[in-house]
């Protein structure tokens, strides 16, 4: 639509546009669904997206989202800290988290290695991961739980190869998973059992 019977509306519009998946037309209808609720449910959706800028950090030892300085899984002394996932996002500690089958902590790289995307290995947490390694206990086990296609498998050789000489156990998920699948849309049960039935990283 070119003309819009309201400027505010128009920015509402090309404000949701942005999101990804998100086109104009689908913009412009929940833009106008939004205007069919109460104010207090506008500024309730508004002040919750806003909150996301002001108050959602990022944890100092994993990257995982947080509202303070660590997140809850790092906060939770129960979590076995002998073993590190290592994934892209924070959607994919969400994934493994729903499957209950790991009790260990997490490294989020935030991307993968993507020279066609401009993503090198200094855009990503990597050096902090080397850190996190360098300082922990013998026998400690990193577990890369990357996705299985050609990205994900350089970003876990490159890793490899930076951790390798401090000693830890270097794993990967079993493959239940298909060549290429993201941990994301992998269901839980598949997913669980590739957590569980996880193997030793051969470069």
């Amino acid at each position: 639509m070119a003309d819009y019977p309201s400027k505010t509306l128009q920015e509402a519009v090309e404000a949701i546009s942005s999101l990804p998946g998100v086109g104009s037309r689908s913009a412009l209808r929940l833009a106008l669904h939004l205007l069919r609720q109460p104010k207090e449910n506008i500024r309730h959706f508004a002040d919750a997206v806003a909150g996301l800028a002001d108050n959602v950090h990022y944890c100092s030892e994993c990257s995982m989202v947080a509202d303070g300085e660590r997140c809850s899984i790092c906060s939770d002394n129960s979590r076995d800290r002998s073993a590190i996932c290592v994934v892209e996002s924070v959607r994919d500690v969400m994934s493994i988290e729903a499957t209950g089958q790991y009790r260990g902590v997490y490294h989020v790289l935030g991307g993968i290695i993507s020279p066609m995307d401009g993503i090198g290995p200094s855009d990503l947490t990597i050096d902090r991961l080397v850190n996190r390694v360098k300082a922990a206990p013998d026998g400690v086990e990193v577990i890369l739980a990357l996705s299985g296609d050609v990205e994900g498998e350089t970003t876990s050789f490159y890793i490899y190869r930076q951790i390798e000489p401090y000693g830890p156990r270097v794993t990967t998920l079993a493959r239940g998973l298909g060549f290429g699948d993201d941990l994301e849309y992998a269901d839980s049960l598949t997913l669980g059992r590739s957590i569980s039935g996880r193997q030793p990283f051969k470069p």
